[in-house]
């Protein structure tokens, strides 16, 4: 331990208190919010979310791999392309009908309906918009097809344990939705 390291330790009472940094195994969390190209906050998520840096997290790799080294406090923004972020917004997955042909629980926008194709697979889909008597849902990610900034803040920083590591998110946290 170098001196200025030994002197800390002494004035601490024995406790080596270290600042952690974002790296392979650690639990991460941050806050964050999303804006679009316009500036406008169009996500926000003031409860910190965690997840495994280096684990198989379902997160954004750009938005990982611009935490890495990062440490408590840090804040980051990071821009994503369609590529990098939501993907592109796929014209077959948005379908219109007539309103009178939607049952009334989903005249409105934003509700969710879960749809089916013929290989049983099961994809939700949202109500985006309602206008001269027709009905549109969309399957794209809400941002699919946007350029958008990730304003982030790192709010803790920990080892995590094996069972975390193996799923890619931390036992005390909500599971991540950034894919």
């Amino acid at each position: 331990m170098a001196w200025i390291d030994h002197a800390f330790f002494v004035q601490n009472k024995g406790i080596y208190m270290s600042n952690p940094v974002v790296s392979k195994n650690k639990a991460v969390f941050f806050t964050y919010s999303i804006m679009d190209e316009s500036g406008e906050i169009v996500e926000q998520s003031d409860l910190p979310i965690g997840y495994v840096h280096g684990a198989d997290s379902n997160i954004i790799e750009k938005l990982e791999s611009s935490m890495e080294g990062k440490k408590v406090g840090d804040k980051l923004e990071v821009m994503l392309t369609p590529e990098e972020g939501f993907g592109d917004s796929i014209p077959s997955l948005t379908f219109t009908d007539n309103l009178e042909n939607v049952p009334s629980q989903f005249h409105h926008v934003g509700a969710e309906v879960e749809m089916k194709n013929d290989k049983g697979d099961i994809k939700k889909f949202s109500v985006s918009k309602i206008e001269d008597g027709k009905l549109t849902v969309d399957g794209n990610h809400p941002l699919a097809g946007k350029n958008v900034t990730f304003n982030i803040t790192v709010t803790d920083i920990r080892d995590a344990s094996p069972d975390e590591i193996q799923s890619g998110r931390p036992e005390d946290s909500i599971p991540p939705m950034l894919h």
